[in-house]
């Protein structure tokens, strides 16, 4: 049975919803971020894009740029309702749907078109969004994942492109390589010195020497570039949770062994999820009294996987439901409501240096042992 992956992304998710608020700002160069000098732009408009402004830009420098730019601090909580409207939608209509981000989402119609025709149907599904949300979204299909990725960048903003089957290299082949999921500044960087700076140089390229160079990367790399994509659609319903809990050798009171427990139950945590690029919009804390009564209290969160977050919320969170002022039995952390990705702004707190210390962090981890690197509240 022949694949029919749908990609759908919601063009400047966070500016539209500001602009559904404020109609004002239709037509304007708007910002969402943070407004520390620090701060970093979560999204921009288009209008914004034209004088060079770009997510993850120090907010400083979008400013210098864009001097007539309208900032909005943004709403994390409005945001995800929107998306969860969004997701409402596709989940009742779509047969399997994977959320990977707030305002990003593959669909698998596999097997639709022997009743409906799959780009139709999904011309129809895209105009329900925007119908019933207000919302712009881009859309592409093709017979993998990768590729409708692709295919909905190149048909951004606001607009639909369909790949057909075995039009994959040559759609691709054009492209700059960095188009390519997973293709970053530095690997771009390499590809251009060996004289690979599209994707039709690399597709001539032989499997072997992507490895020598790039090792594992390297073949997922030319297997993408070729149109080669066998990953699955992950169906959100199917998200799970990951926690870590402790049963005390004595029960205590200790406040500082205590939190030193949580502190690093999330370093573990949130490492395991950047492993895995995904990121946790729901933070529980459980608690078992020397009496054995348990109780356990969650936070909503904006999806993320980074610890300043994280530490907070379950710090945050342990202080509300610690009432009793009794001995604890156990302690214990999970995070749930999975979303796919490796790294999302915050909002409200974020620097380009601050992502850049937990990028280097996280490389060190992964080279000798998650072990090598310890907050020293942990210690």
């Amino acid at each position: 049975m022949e694949r029919n992956i749908v990609h759908m992304d919601m063009d400047t998710f966070f500016v539209s919803v500001e602009r559904l608020r404020d109609r004002s700002l239709i037509g304007k160069p708007v910002l969402v971020g943070g407004n520390s000098d620090r701060a970093v732009v979560a999204s921009c408009s288009y209008e914004a894009r034209q004088f060079g402004v770009h997510s993850a830009m120090p907010m400083r420098l979008a400013q210098r740029l864009c001097p007539d730019a309208v900032i909005r601090k943004g709403d994390y909580d409005e945001y995800s309702k929107y998306s969860k409207l969004v997701t409402d939608i596709l989940i009742e209509k779509a047969p399997l749907v994977e959320k990977a981000s707030i305002d990003e989402f593959y669909l698998d119609l596999s097997g639709m078109d022997r009743f409906f025709g799959c780009w139709k149907w999904s011309l129809e599904l895209r105009k329900k969004v925007i119908r019933e949300t207000g919302l712009s979204i881009s859309m592409g299909l093709s017979p993998n994942k990768t590729v409708s990725k692709i295919t909905t960048g190149q048909a951004k903003p606001a607009g639909s492109l369909e790949v057909g089957h075995g039009m994959e290299r040559a759609f691709l082949a054009p492209l700059p390589a960095n188009k390519i999921p997973g293709i970053g500044p530095e690997t771009y960087k390499m590809l251009c010195k060996m004289g690979a700076s599209h994707i039709y140089h690399l597709q001539a390229l032989q499997p072997e020497l992507m490895e020598a160079t790039f090792g594992k990367a390297g073949i997922m790399i030319y297997s993408k570039a070729n149109g080669l994509d066998e990953s699955p659609v992950i169906p959100y319903q199917e998200q799970k949770s990951v926690s870590r809990s402790i049963t005390f050798e004595r029960d205590t009171t200790d406040m500082n062994i205590l939190h030193k427990t949580i502190i690093g139950f999330v370093d573990e945590l949130g490492f395991e999820l950047r492993s895995q690029q995904r990121l946790t919009g729901c933070v529980t804390i459980t608690i078992r009294y020397a009496d054995w009564n348990t109780y356990s209290r969650q936070s909503q969160i904006p999806y993320s996987s980074t610890d300043d977050v994280l530490v907070k919320t379950a710090l945050q969170l342990f202080e509300k439901l610690y009432d009793r002022r009794m001995l604890v039995r156990l302690v214990g952390v999970k995070f749930s409501d999975f979303v796919s990705g490796s790294y999302q702004i915050d909002l409200f707190s974020d620097s380009v240096g601050k992502i850049n210390l937990y990028q280097a962090i996280d490389g060190i981890k992964k080279r000798f042992g998650p072990e090598l690197l310890k907050k020293a509240a942990c210690l």
